[in-house]
């Protein structure tokens, strides 16, 4: 054992957290590539830590305790799949949220040295990373320093002012929440200057091939068994901080009158067949499930009763051999992306009543393709990012060979060329699309078929 994996050891509280498993299967090494410590993933999962940040930051064991439980945090909460594309003030809202969960539950000035040394509660943004204390435990009822808020006016003042007050009390206040708020109060430019704890997006020092450390089922499973050890809290922080982390975007499924008939005649002719559906065959099929016992690892349930929350009911994936559909049904891709805010309801609505003709997954797009089950899809799940390219589509058609495709879009998608236009022609190509779109030349001349959803304005009631 080396000297860094002894200290590491030694600052956990012996038999609480289940580190002594965990730290057979990870690595640990000191690296001067990261800039304070990541998780890599690779043959061996390796937990990397700066020796320099370790010596002028975590010398003390609960330094270093909570520096290692912060990049623990990263793997649980897998911030790089939820946001593939994270920007600087996506990072810092991560941070922001795993540092108040670690402020809520090591609550003592001794255990909070990192954080209220490292960052200065006097300068913003990088007060909101920061807990303030009072007789020596966390403060849960106050707003940044005067000082940090001194360059803010008006609503900007007091919306941060809220921000942080819910990320450090028991109010709780959501992911989503932050990425509102935030970034209208936040200096990209300045954000990028605040030095953050532990590896964000394409973990730095990892070597190549390494895989992201969410990615790593072994490391992720090792990490939730730990963390069914940790001990509850005392008391235990209510709100939505965490619920809000892990849960993605969803949206309400919004029938319209009409939208039925019409994407059920456009993909009915693009998958060449009539009303009487599809083949159908008998073959393994997973199926999502809950319950009220963990009968497998269910990470957002895990993390929950690690903070103190009893979750209800556990999710769970079961293999049954049914009747699945398969065939020559339509792959429908699905435009998600920022100018498709209040339709997609209605998109949706559209695709599950047409459910027979559909392909299983349901492919979303803006500027990256994201698969959804039909269940996911009636579940509201939103995957975007915000832009929209049709490149990703044509890519995504000609990796997976898809023959049939139905394109639902509100129009601005750019202009197809060179390979990604002759993919798109060559397949059976539907484009539905939605509301009185003004922008159609971009995909109407490579369409065999064409329709119009109506959006939910013109639902009837």
């Amino acid at each position: 054992m080396t000297s860094l994996e002894r200290q590491i050891l030694d600052c956990f509280p012996s038999g609480e957290y289940a580190i002594t498993a965990l730290l057979r299967l990870v690595s640990i090494e000191e690296s001067s590539q990261v800039p304070t410590a990541a998780v890599a993933a690779g043959s061996r999962p390796r937990l990397l830590v700066n020796p320099d940040f370790r010596a002028r930051h975590a010398a003390t064991p609960e330094q270093l305790f909570l520096l290692v439980m912060h990049e623990l945090h990263h793997v649980l909460l897998g911030h790089t799949r939820l946001f593939p594309d994270a920007t600087a003030v996506d990072n810092f809202v991560f941070d922001c949220v795993i540092n108040a969960m670690l402020s809520r539950r090591f609550p003592r000035a001794e255990q909070l040295t990192l954080l209220t040394e490292y960052y200065s509660e006097r300068e913003f943004p990088a007060c909101l990373l920061r807990p303030r204390l009072r007789n020596g435990r966390l403060r849960t009822d106050c707003k940044p320093h005067s000082a940090a808020l001194a360059g803010l006016t008006g609503r900007r003042r007091d919306r941060v002012a809220d921000v942080y007050r819910g990320l450090y009390s028991s109010d709780g206040v959501s992911y989503e929440e932050l990425r509102d708020i935030l970034p209208a109060a936040l200096d990209e430019r300045a954000v990028r200057q605040v030095p953050l704890l532990g590896g964000h997006g394409a973990e730095q020092g990892a070597a190549a091939g390494d895989k992201p450390a969410h990615c790593d089922e072994t490391l992720v499973e090792a990490v939730c068994r730990a963390a069914e050890r940790w001990p509850a809290l005392p008391d235990p922080a209510l709100g939505r901080s965490l619920a809000g982390l892990l849960q993605e975007r969803r949206t309400a499924r919004r029938p319209v009158k009409g939208n039925r008939a019409v994407l059920r005649g456009l993909l009915a002719r693009v998958g060449g067949r009539d009303a009487a559906g599809r083949v159908r065959c008998i073959g393994e099929d997973s199926v999502a499930a809950m319950a009220a016992v963990p009968i497998a690892a269910d990470r957002t349930a895990l993390v929950q009763r690690a903070h103190g929350a009893q979750p209800l009911l556990y999710r769970y994936a079961q293999n049954s051999r049914r009747r699945i559909r398969a065939g020559d049904q339509v792959h429908v891709y699905a435009d998600v992306s920022g100018s498709m805010h209040g339709i997609i309801g209605a998109m949706y609505a559209a695709i599950l009543d047409c459910r027979r003709w559909v392909h299983p997954n349901v492919h979303l797009f803006s500027t990256e393709v994201h698969d959804v089950t039909l269940q996911e899809l009636r579940a509201g799940d939103v995957r975007t990012t915000y832009g929209t390219d049709i490149v990703c589509v044509a890519e995504h058609m000609a990796a997976r060979g898809v023959r049939r495709a139905c394109v639902i879009t509100d129009g601005y998608v750019g202009a197809p060329a060179d390979a990604h236009r002759e993919t798109l022609a060559r397949a059976k190509l539907g484009v539905a699309w939605t509301g009185a779109c003004p922008w159609r030349q971009d995909l109407e001349e490579i369409a065999d078929w064409t329709a119009t959803l109506r959006d939910g304005e013109d639902e009837q009631p």
